[in-house]
């Protein structure tokens, strides 16, 4: 292994490395599982995902009537659980991307989540809830005082920080709102001495090529996973 593949490594299970270092103070866990508040995130981890031990504690952590979303790649299939569903995944790292200020760019709060989620109902670039604004810096930009394009951080591995909720109102497309954002988040994100990456729908290829054309290389293809006990 390079020093380069150790230093991302962590990034295989993203969701666990955030919840058990930077992002402790929103896990709920149980033994080899742990999760974000329902209203923070709907992502659950597994310290090994092969582990039929940890699949055990996911299920004592949920309880019987749960839907947990997985972050993979995982097994396919695990006694006493059953997959519903399931979206091919790729995640993209920095690996040449310019960052800079965005001066119309500006904080957003709780005060402004009404407005986040009626942008991301209108634009669906990923699962967004009541405190997800909690997980890190999210700027926006308005016009006429409307809210029409957003991005901000989510997980939250050592050494990194996950880009995400990257969208941009229909009307107000192709002006690079969405390009401006990502590279003044990434610039915060820098400035802490860390490293941007993201993910993406493996099908969301306007995504995909914008983040590679700015300055984002695959790293990885991954499976977002939906499971319930069988």
């Amino acid at each position: 292994m390079t020093t380069v593949e150790a230093a991302q490594a962590v990034l295989d299970n993203a969701v666990w490395a955030s919840l058990r270092g930077t992002h402790s103070r929103f896990a709920e866990a149980y033994g080899k599982a742990v999760r974000y508040p329902s209203e923070v995130a709907p992502f659950h981890a597994l310290e090994d995902p092969w582990d039929p031990r940890a699949w055990a504690d996911l299920a004592e952590l949920t309880g019987p009537a749960a839907e947990v979303a997985v972050a993979g790649p995982v097994p396919a299939n695990h006694p006493g659980w059953q997959t519903v569903g399931e979206v091919a995944g790729v995640q993209f790292v920095d690996s040449a991307l310019r960052a800079e200020p965005f001066p119309e760019a500006r904080p957003l709060g709780p005060s402004d989540v009404p407005e986040i989620l009626d942008l991301i109902e209108r634009t669906q670039p990923g699962p967004f809830r009541s405190r997800t604004i909690e997980l890190g810096t999210y700027l926006g930009v308005r016009r006429e005082g409307r809210l029409i394009a957003m991005a901000g951080e989510r997980l939250h591995p050592p050494g990194w920080t996950e880009i995400s909720a990257v969208c941009t109102d229909p009307a107000h497309r192709g002006q690079g709102l969405a390009t401006r954002l990502v590279r003044a988040l990434a610039a915060g994100i820098r400035a802490r001495g860390e490293i941007p990456f993201l993910h993406a729908a493996a099908a969301n290829t306007n995504a995909i090529r914008l983040y590679e054309s700015i300055g984002f290389h695959l790293r990885r293809r991954t499976t977002f996973a939906l499971y319930k006990r069988a």
